[in-house]
């Protein structure tokens, strides 16, 4: 009886050892539709959210910055003269397959078609959009001066020569 139980006992031990050895081995699949992406491309126009804005003797600009999901922020940029909004344009920021595409829609420009911009580069403080094909512009930098102040600018060809457009904007 002694010797029945002292196996049973060192049969026990071993089923115990070998059910905590199978845990401590054991992984747990996760199903990949639970499992949140993430788009470290866009996380980097983080400081584009908010509203921006400038009044010059010329007229009123205004740029607005929302997070729309995980993967699109929208933008839109008013110039206003007085009562009278002279310039409005929509912007789609979006991270697609690790791309990051500035998406500009502007009513009576391009056939109504929405012109893309590839994000060719990218740091804490800068960023940079380019597409060679359009016309003008074919770049678009903005740059953060600090918390409350950015500098959005457009570049390209115009009739032949370089043209740049400037738009210093502060946080309203």
């Amino acid at each position: 009886m002694k010797r029945t139980t002292i196996l049973s006992a060192i049969l026990l031990c071993g089923v115990l050892h070998s059910c905590n050895s199978k845990k401590e081995t054991e992984t747990v699949e996760t199903d990949p539709a639970t499992v949140a992406k993430t788009y470290p491309q866009l996380e980097k126009a983080g400081w584009f959210i908010g509203n921006w804005g400038n009044t010059t003797p010329e007229g009123t600009l205004t740029e607005s910055w929302k997070k729309k999901n995980d993967s699109v922020y929208k933008g839109q940029s008013f110039f206003v003269i007085g009562k009278d909004t002279v310039f409005a344009e929509y912007i789609d920021l979006a991270e697609t397959n690790g791309k990051l595409i500035y998406t500009v829609s502007v009513k009576g420009q391009n056939n109504e078609a929405p012109v893309s911009f590839e994000m060719t580069s990218a740091t804490e403080s800068q960023m940079v959009f380019e597409n060679p094909k359009h016309d003008y512009p074919t770049k678009i930098t903005y740059n953060k001066i600090n918390n409350d102040s950015l500098v959005a600018e457009i570049s390209g060809m115009q009739k032949g020569k370089p043209a740049k457009e400037t738009f210093t904007m502060k946080r309203q």
